[in-house]
């Protein structure tokens, strides 16, 4: 996180953390938004009750924008372990040591990323994905001030910069303006959100292949019911996904 090493533990309501400060770790865990008010916003039915129940306590992290975007390139037509692999090997390639941690790298930074080509990317394990990684980085590189601008854009306007990057689908874009930029209204749809979307809301949504005005139908729909917070709702819609879907 951050280039830092941070180790946590957590017993009952203590919170045990080393490698970094507590500011650091309350501005990362987001342990300064209060989040029964967030709760009671997103707590309007049943399904959403259930869902907090189930996992109250679960907060959106903030993380820093270039690696929450280069991780969701990564993640893709995947699972959770591979994207694992594939940050690893960029983090072993390109991240920097972090001092006294043994084997550990941090996340590299894009200006860490000029000199790798798409074969370098490709050998990271990125496969397909090496093309779109490439493009990002270059374009990022090629603006001395993208990092610092999206983050002051609007909702729809950061947005639209996301998915200017070949690679960057809706539901990325939309992850990285919940993890990354603090848009807590974006509601990100995948194969289980959009499940339970279909099974307790809007059952229209259950047809066909999850096409583009399907996903931005979802979308609209979550953050219609759910306001501000959306963001919220959907991670603990997706953290009680077994509950929800349960047969």
């Amino acid at each position: 996180m951050d280039g830092r090493c941070v180790r946590l533990r957590q017993d009952g309501s203590l919170l045990h953390y080393s490698g970094a400060d507590e500011s650091f770790v309350r501005h990362y865990l987001a342990l300064d938004l209060d989040l029964d008010r967030v709760l009671a916003a997103i707590d309007r039915d049943p399904v959403m009750g259930a869902a907090i129940s189930c996992c109250r306590g679960l907060r959106v992290v903030r993380q820093p924008l270039f690696e929450c975007l280069l991780s969701y390139l990564c993640a893709t037509n995947t699972n959770i372990p591979a994207v694992r692999h594939r940050v690893e090997a960029l983090a072993s390639r390109y991240g920097e040591p972090v001092t006294g941690e043994g084997e550990i790298h941090a996340f590299p930074s894009s200006n860490a990323l000029l000199g790798a080509t798409e074969d370098d990317l490709r050998a990271c394990r990125l496969g397909y994905r090496a093309r779109f990684a490439r493009t990002a980085i270059a374009t990022v590189l090629a603006d001395a001030e993208w990092e610092t601008a999206v983050p002051l854009l609007s909702h729809d306007e950061a947005r639209a910069r996301l998915l200017d990057l070949p690679g960057i689908g809706p539901k990325a874009a939309d992850c990285v303006l919940l993890y990354a930029l603090g848009h807590l209204d974006a509601f990100p749809i995948d194969v289980w959100i959009r499940r339970i979307l279909a099974r307790h809301y809007r059952v229209e949504l259950e047809d066909g292949p999850l096409s583009p005005s399907l996903y931005e139908a979802a979308r609209a729909f979550g953050r219609d019911r759910f306001g501000p917070y959306a963001g919220y709702a959907q991670v603990y819609l997706y953290g009680a996904r077994a509950l929800l879907c349960r047969a």
